[in-house]
């Protein structure tokens, strides 16, 4: 069995858990950098939010790499001094290529919060597309720059954008681990558990209430769940052996996982409070990482049946499991798009080489996204048009976002910490 397979072993063993969640911080901070040029991108000029510095937090510069990270715009650089409230010059604007322009301002309210309002125009029509306010608390603010931008998007592409969702992802700092909640970004957020033991998996609930996750706090592998908004914690699975990878169901009911308490590595489904363990696959090889399609009626999932490590698929009561992936002889960590149109996953090239491929399930052609050297962890944006995996950059371990076709990347680089792990959440924040 090949290198990376048994060394993600808290999907599949347990036992070398510990080598799965790489180092890092607790209280990463991020920039973006954004790498590629897209097919057909949006030019949108956006100048700095007037006043925008009194509320601690660059909300223009927010927007803009929200926007640019979705590939779809491309950001003309613009002096400030425009303000929602502004006449702009159109024949001003179309010179400097912008098809799309926003404009706002930042104002402290009598009651300490602040208030955020934007315009957006049609510089080619020269038409008024209506704005926003937001009244919001200083700790709110960049969540309302992720609101304008997503407003912006959707206004533009006729799509709903994801800046105002979130991530989870994995850091280790001095011998701690920690299991972060943050913007889609990277950046904000909270730590939701701190622990001297290695933790791996998490999985969002589908209504971003709870997330499931790996703990070895107790020295072995249990699968807890734990509410975000009032921090309570309860264990899922706790039985003899392993007990790892967990994924919710589609209706957040149900939940499928590897256990190995009748011997080897299986998968089960149960239901969210862990009643009625059910196991679903029945073989002599290793069975891990599964996850629900979106319409909840079969289950993807890793395995090394058939020699290497490849992924299946297995209707959800059951039944013989169907190979999916046959580009290459080593596929894992499958993850499937909203739309369920899509599979990412990750493929091994030249022997030590990890990628993150996209498969069309529908034509069942695959195409290489990635261009590392050890990419992990894909996971879709609940919108579907964005995918977040780990790598490593200059010696570091680092998160990147990804359009479909691979063409924009944006590289959110923590200066002090390695993350590993991410996972995007679903709307609804």
């Amino acid at each position: 069995m090949s290198d990376l397979f048994s060394r993600r072993a808290l999907l599949q063993q347990a036992a070398a858990a510990s080598a799965a969640v790489l180092a890092g911080p607790a209280l990463a901070q991020f920039r973006v950098e954004i790498s590629g040029v897209g097919g057909s991108q949006l030019p949108i000029a956006l100048p700095d939010f007037r006043d925008e510095s009194a509320s601690g937090q660059a909300v223009a510069a927010i927007i803009r790499a929200d926007l640019e990270r979705s590939g779809q715009f491309k950001i003309i650089d613009s002096a400030p001094g425009l303000f929602e409230g502004s006449a702009p010059n159109w024949s001003e604007w179309r010179g400097k290529q912008a098809d799309a322009l926003a404009a706002g301002s930042v104002s402290r309210l009598a009651d300490g919060r602040f208030d955020l309002r934007y315009k957006l125009w049609d510089v080619v029509k020269g038409a008024d597309l209506g704005g926003e306010a937001h009244a919001v608390t200083a700790e709110d603010v960049r969540l309302a720059a992720h609101r304008i931008a997503d407003t912006i998007y959707q206004k533009l592409t006729g799509e709903r954008g994801v800046f105002a969702t979130r991530m989870a992802y994995v850091t280790r700092a001095g011998g701690r681990y920690s299991l972060r909640i943050t913007d889609a970004d990277g950046e904000g957020g909270q730590v939701a558990l701190a622990s001297p033991e290695p933790i791996i998996s998490p999985a969002w609930s589908p209504n971003g209430r709870e997330l499931a996750y790996v703990s070895f706090e107790t020295r072995k592998a249990v699968v807890w769940v734990q509410d975000l908004q009032t921090g309570r914690r309860r264990k899922l699975a706790d039985f003899r052996g392993s007990n790892s990878a967990p994924a919710f169901s589609p209706d957040g009911e149900s939940v499928v996982l590897t256990l190995s308490r009748e011997g080897g590595s299986q998968l089960f489904v149960m239901n969210r409070d862990g009643s009625g363990v059910r196991r679903l696959t029945q073989s002599s090889a290793i069975d891990t990482e599964p996850v629900f399609a979106p319409d909840g009626r079969s289950i993807y999932f890793v395995s090394d049946r058939g020699g290497s490590p490849q992924i299946y698929r297995v209707a959800v009561g059951g039944g013989a499991p169907e190979r999916v992936s046959f580009s290459g002889n080593y596929n894992i960590s499958p993850t499937v798009s909203p739309d369920g149109r899509s599979l990412a996953f990750v493929t091994r090239l030249n022997g030590s080489q990890f990628r993150i491929c996209v498969m069309d399930l529908a034509s069942g052609v695959v195409q290489q996204i990635s261009d590392g050297s050890d990419d992990e962890s894909p996971s879709f944006s609940p919108n579907g048009r964005l995918i977040v995996y780990a790598t490593r950059s200059a010696g570091r371990d680092v998160l990147m976002t990804s359009t479909l076709d691979g063409r924009i990347k944006a590289k959110l680089i923590s200066t002090l910490a390695d993350v590993r792990e991410p996972t995007w959440g679903p709307f609804g924040r």
